[in-house]
């Protein structure tokens, strides 16, 4: 209290930013939907239903990994019996072909999916190939990664090409 009998809060008019700012962090269990990341064998993800993710993450079982922008990423398209297709266009236009299964699957212990509220909403952190071990231990349970192909390109003519002889159903 000050000399003239005026708390700080009286001079906010009971703004509750200020006094939330004035008590400090809030105490309390977070909850998963509250923070940090989560995963699965086949990818990983921001738990905060608002959070955003910068960039992708591609890690192959080679042990190289790639990284794309979310602001590069156009259209996608996904097909459950041929795969995830995303575009990235920067300085040359790049197509992330993931093949797999369940890929739409939320996974058992929350709402997350690789699709609907994973990258349409910037949450995919890394996406990963896995083993043949790991498919055969998620089976039917989870979603999982195959095969992840990029490929890149200059031309429009180059692209289609592309599509048409490693992925047709994405053809139109």
């Amino acid at each position: 209290m000050s000399d003239n009998g005026k708390t700080p809060h009286d001079g906010m008019n009971g703004d509750s930013r200020y006094i939330r700012k004035l008590q400090g962090p809030r105490r309390g269990k977070e909850t998963d939907d509250e923070c940090g990341e989560g995963s699965c064998s086949a990818f990983g993800y921001l738990r905060g239903i608002r959070e955003r993710a910068d960039a992708i993450e591609i890690r192959f079982q080679d042990g190289n990994s790639t990284w794309f922008p979310y602001a590069w990423l156009g259209e996608w398209k996904f097909n459950p019996s041929n795969g995830l297709l995303l575009k990235f266009s920067g300085d040359l236009v790049y197509l992330v072909l993931i093949r797999g299964s369940n890929l739409d699957r939320p996974l058992s212990d929350t709402t997350t999916n690789l699709t609907t509220s994973g990258l349409q909403r910037h949450r995919i952190v890394w996406l990963r190939e896995m083993s043949a071990e790991e498919i055969r231990q998620v089976g039917e349970s989870g979603p999982t990664i195959d095969r992840i192909e990029i490929a890149e390109f200059e031309s429009n003519t180059e692209l289609k090409t592309w599509l048409e002889a490693n992925a047709p159903a994405f053809v139109h």
